[in-house]
């Protein structure tokens, strides 16, 4: 089991950010991944794998005025 958002998500082997993100249907181009609290920058989510029992933020980047 792992958390999205403060929600619990079941877990599968090999899942990684980029995966994550498809099957959670985020598309929004400006998002910003935290896995455990550590910054997981957009060129590395391919590679990063989520492991059973993290806790993953998606956070939105949105401007305004």
């Amino acid at each position: 089991m792992i958390k999205v958002n403060g929600r619990d998500r079941e877990w599968e082997e090999n899942l990684t950010v980029e995966l994550l993100l498809k099957k959670c249907k985020y598309t929004f181009p400006l998002i910003m991944v935290k896995v455990n609290g550590e910054y997981i920058s957009n060129k590395n989510y391919k590679d990063t794998v989520i492991m059973d029992g993290d806790d993953v933020q998606i956070i939105h980047s949105i401007a305004g005025g």
